[in-house]
């Protein structure tokens, strides 16, 4: 099936050590976007955000990376540190839709603000050759927000926009608002990329053919919750391979492996873990309970115990997804 997927960047998630084992064990993603850096006023570049785009930590995949910020000297700032590495395309974030963030006008928050965002691009593309891209919601309060975006970013040559079709007050609850998609997809001759609840690849399938104009498909949450995804949707099917689990499994050693060597103490590498595996555990049966057991671990021996207790389950069984 002839098409880009893009791994949506969610933080605390898609680092360099997810991207990584995610592109060795299961393949599929065309483009990886990194979490967002953010400055906070401070002309400084953190250290885990100059180790995650280090070139050494993404030789084989094509990463992009991405600021967060609602300052034409910082967004300056941050192309000239991305493209002193090697990189040539940064993304702007206007997709975050957690209020710590939103009520900063960063994020979503900032889609109500065009004169503002013109401002930036303006100073941006005045002052730097970067080539920029978007990650957008359609607004923050309402769908209609970035109707009013799309004639300010036509005056410059942004790449492409990829669209979460929510609003930021959302989060993530509820579906997800393909009227107003369709509408974005009406008001705009930008390159548009389709983001959100691609969770399988019978829902992949479905929003192709509604939107055939789009080629470019963004998966977040769905890529973290099933690796297998991006590879099974360029492959047009919807059987798992028969190595599934020892696929998995392989996949979740090296990324406990790269946690057991970034932090320190059983409860913090385990609470980690624990973020992935509560979107892990939707393709296995009984979810609640394989969450339940992970959180009752209070040791990495025990941890092993209840993980490998699940592989073999799953090995010993005809499993289907």
């Amino acid at each position: 099936m002839s098409c880009t997927i893009v791994s949506s960047p969610l933080q605390g998630f898609t680092d360099y050590r997810f991207r990584n084992a995610l592109h060795q064990y299961f393949g599929g993603v065309d483009i990886y976007y990194a979490p967002y850096i953010r400055l906070g006023g401070k002309m400084i570049i953190k250290p885990g955000y100059q180790k995650d785009l280090q070139v050494k930590n993404n030789a084989r995949m094509n990463v992009i990376p991405q600021v967060m910020t609602n300052s034409a000297e910082e967004f300056i700032f941050v192309s000239e540190y991305v493209q002193s590495l090697g990189y040539i395309e940064l993304n702007w974030n206007l997709g975050c839709p957690y209020p710590m963030v939103t009520n900063k006008c960063l994020g979503s928050g900032l889609i109500s603000d065009p004169d503002r965002i013109d401002a930036i691009l303006d100073q941006v593309h005045s002052k730097s050759d970067i080539t920029v891209s978007m990650k957008m919601r359609m607004g923050y309060d309402h769908a209609a927000e970035i109707l009013d975006v799309f004639p300010v970013l036509a005056k410059y040559p942004i790449k492409n926009i990829g669209i979460h079709a929510r609003i930021g007050k959302q989060l993530y609850v509820g579906g997800v608002d393909l009227d107003s998609f369709r509408r974005c997809v009406e008001s705009t001759d930008q390159k548009l990329y389709f983001n959100g609840d691609i969770t399988s690849v019978e829902r992949y399938r479905e929003m192709a053919e509604l939107f055939p104009m789009i080629n470019h498909w963004m998966i977040g949450r769905g890529l973290i919750a099933d690796p297998f995804l991006p590879s099974m949707i360029k492959e047009d099917t919807v059987d798992y391979p028969e190595d599934r689990i020892e696929r998995f499994s392989k996949f979740h050693d090296r990324l406990f492996i790269e946690y057991s060597e970034k932090l320190t103490g059983d409860k913090g590498i385990i609470r980690k873990m624990l973020s992935y595996w509560e979107y892990f555990a939707q393709r296995f049966d009984n979810t609640d309970q394989v969450i339940k057991k992970i959180k009752k671990c209070k040791t990495i021996e025990a941890y092993d115990k209840v993980i490998s207790e699940l592989f073999e389950q799953e090995r010993s069984k005809e499993y289907t997804y």
